[in-house]
């Protein structure tokens, strides 16, 4: 591919660039690099860092009107630039604005030799809102002879090639720098979803418990495989800065290396990890047929991210506390906060609280005293335990055009926060 930008888009381009680069330099950055460390790395009395994750919400907070750029590969770098700079002048979170302009390795990957077929739902403004998967598996009894181990390959001269043109463009600006993941899918029963049904899976339980055993040991070591793979040709790149697990929960640590680039091993890296899709299901099920695979992928890792909107509890006691290497755990809404609370206490485990979204998506207005109940009960449940805290909101879908709320929701955040954690 042979990449280029129309003269004005170019000129747009660098401006938010520099912008950005303006913004990256302000000292409130460092201190909340310093909040995000002092937090993942469980030193006493640490600052709980606030964010507000926005992609989910992007008809408001990234309207088509804020684009200038037409081409495709402009509207994408327009759309991270504006997206970095947005965060800080309209919302003003903890979000520790990028002082660098990272791209992916260029990695071709086919996952199960099978085509799954996708359809998309788009709701009333035109959004992709929902999707369903035509699953190759209707029933387990019969087998999964089409599913393939994974197949993967790294383009090196096409992602030498961006990389070139982004340095010649933007390099007096922001470094380029190239990320990664760990590669390889952790997220095992994400994966399961997209071969069978859910209800196809829990009858799996009881009708061939041998050959769901097979299966997820199959999805284990492709994801071993791949992220193996990606090590031994010097693709991991340290993620224990500015980098995200799940979702927006940001890396900041020094309980990692920093290693020489093309030299990092997995056991230096952070690992992320779910399984919403089994929820329904006891935890005595879960430890038998979901567990031991997780289980098998978390020993890769320096420090593992465990859930999403899923409760922690139910699991806890007899899987999660086992899991290697767990260093946060997500406390969605429907999670036990007190147990979890307890649990957690003196462990260095970070209590990745999810505020209810529900208070910033449903109504116009933003119930104000209900936003400040939510954010002080997390604060109450886990004060004097010795955990580090984080609150991270995910999953608001809309702002009804109207994003004063999420800032007036960062402001309630940041004084109930003061209360426990007052200002130094």
């Amino acid at each position: 591919m042979t990449y280029s930008l129309p003269p004005a888009e170019r000129a747009r381009l660098r401006e938010l660039a520099q912008r950005q680069a303006e913004i990256a330099a302000l000292p409130i950055m460092r201190q909340r690099k310093e909040m995000w460390t002092a937090m993942n790395d469980a030193r006493p009395g640490a600052r709980p860092p606030f964010v507000i994750e926005t992609w989910t919400f992007d008809r408001d907070f990234m309207p088509a009107e804020i684009f200038q750029c037409q081409t495709d590969y402009g509207r994408r770098l327009e759309n991270e630039f504006l997206r970095a700079i947005r965060h800080h002048e309209i919302l003003n979170d903890d979000h520790v604005c990028p002082e660098t302009l990272d791209m992916c390795w260029h990695v071709c990957v086919d996952e199960f030799g099978v085509e799954i077929k996708t359809e998309s739902v788009r709701d009333a403004q035109g959004i992709n809102t929902g999707y369903h998967f035509d699953c190759p598996i209707k029933d387990l009894n019969d087998g999964f002879d089409m599913v393939k181990p994974s197949a993967f390959e790294v383009d090196r001269e096409g992602t030498a090639e961006e990389k070139r043109f982004l340095e010649e463009t933007f390099g007096d600006i922001l470094p380029v720098v190239i990320r990664s993941g760990t590669f390889g899918n952790n997220n095992l029963t994400q994966r399961l979803m997209r071969l069978m049904s859910m209800e196809t899976f829990y009858m799996a339980m009881y009708d061939c418990p041998d050959k769901l055993h097979a299966l997820m040991g199959l999805l284990r070591d492709n994801s071993l495989r791949m992220s193996r793979w990606a090590e031994a040709e010097g693709l991991l790149v340290a993620n224990n800065g500015n980098q995200t697990t799940c979702g927006s929960c940001f890396n900041f640590t020094t309980l990692l290396p920093s290693p020489e680039p093309g030299r990092v091993k997995l056991s230096e890296m952070w690992g992320v990890m779910d399984s919403q899709e089994s929820v329904g299901v006891s935890p005595e099920l879960f430890h038998e047929f979901v567990f031991p695979y997780y289980k098998d992928l978390a020993e890769l890792f320096g420090l593992v991210y465990w859930g999403c909107c899923e409760p922690a509890d139910p699991i806890w006691d007899l899987s999660l506390s086992q899991l290697p290497h767990l260093k946060a755990v997500s406390i969605s809404r429907w999670a036990n906060q007190a147990k979890m609370a307890e649990v957690l206490a003196g462990k260095g485990i970070v209590y990745s609280r999810k505020p209810n979204p529900n208070l910033l998506g449903v109504d116009v207005e933003l119930n104000e005293e209900a936003w400040a109940a939510e954010i002080r009960n997390t604060l109450e449940v886990t004060a004097g335990k010795d955990i580090p805290v984080e609150l991270v909101v995910r999953d608001v879908y809309t702002m009804h055009g109207n994003l004063g709320k999420p800032r007036r929701a960062v402001e309630i955040a940041q004084r109930e926060i003061d209360r426990f954690f007052p200002p130094r």
